[in-house]
């Protein structure tokens, strides 16, 4: 087995899918409509993205900017469409007005999942209480990785979280892999690494031109570098 730790890359289209794989990702979280956060991409950008690489993707399950599930028929339609055109891992994550995970939302999305892994993303960051969160859902099938900053405000403040949440892997709520994203630097990679952190997530680092412009390559790769060593 590979010890080689995990990039992910968001990617928007088939260009910066491309970029990415190249650069060295090994997987992509596809996304449409920074501007709200990432929201759900078309049927046809994830076909086109799907043929363009061969490496793992996961879909985001989001149609609204926030951590509101919103409407849920519309997201288990979104699910439905995406598992139809060949999807097999997702992205997902809602809480309800108390910052506790939304149940309702969470699980009817994981039924219709049938199985599918799955991240639960940055909600977790503005949850009420993190690990009441981790447990409430710990035995929801197909949930293996947490996205997160250690912290609403990212990667800085969020490292002691993230190395304590690291100590307690294999403990109950504590199984999933930790992908560390959101005001993520490579000068934070050493500390993490060290703290047997082995999965980061890059969007606008993977952009040096911002979000207007495509995933630059050289830059995905000066991230591979530093996390092979």
């Amino acid at each position: 087995m590979s010890n080689r730790a995990v990039l992910e890359v968001i990617a928007l289209d088939a260009q910066d899918a491309v970029a990415a794989r190249a650069g060295g990702a090994d997987r992509l979280e596809l996304v449409a409509d920074m501007a709200a956060d990432g929201l759900t991409p078309s049927r046809e950008t994830f076909a086109e993205i799907r043929s363009a690489v061969d490496i793992p993707l996961r879909v985001m399950l989001r149609v609204a900017d926030g951590f509101a599930a919103g409407d849920v028929d519309v997201l288990v339609e979104k699910a439905r469409e995406m598992r139809a055109e060949g999807a097999e891992e997702f992205v997902l994550g809602f809480l309800d007005a108390e910052g506790h995970p939304d149940l309702v939302a969470v699980e009817r999305l994981v039924a219709e999942l049938n199985g599918c892994r799955w991240t639960f993303h940055r909600a977790i960051d503005r949850a009420a209480d993190r690990d009441a969160l981790r447990k409430a859902l710990a035995d929801l099938p197909g949930l293996d990785t947490y996205l997160t900053a250690g912290a609403a405000t990212g990667v800085d403040d969020g490292v002691p979280t993230l190395l304590a949440e690291a100590s307690r892997t294999g403990m109950p709520g504590y199984e999933a892999r930790i992908l560390v994203g959101g005001g993520l630097r490579l000068d934070h990679l050493p500390q993490l690494l060290a703290g047997g952190i082995d999965a980061v997530h890059i969007g606008g680092a993977a952009r040096p031109g911002g979000w207007a412009s495509p995933v630059d390559e050289a830059a995905v790769r000066e991230w591979r570098a530093a996390l092979d060593g």
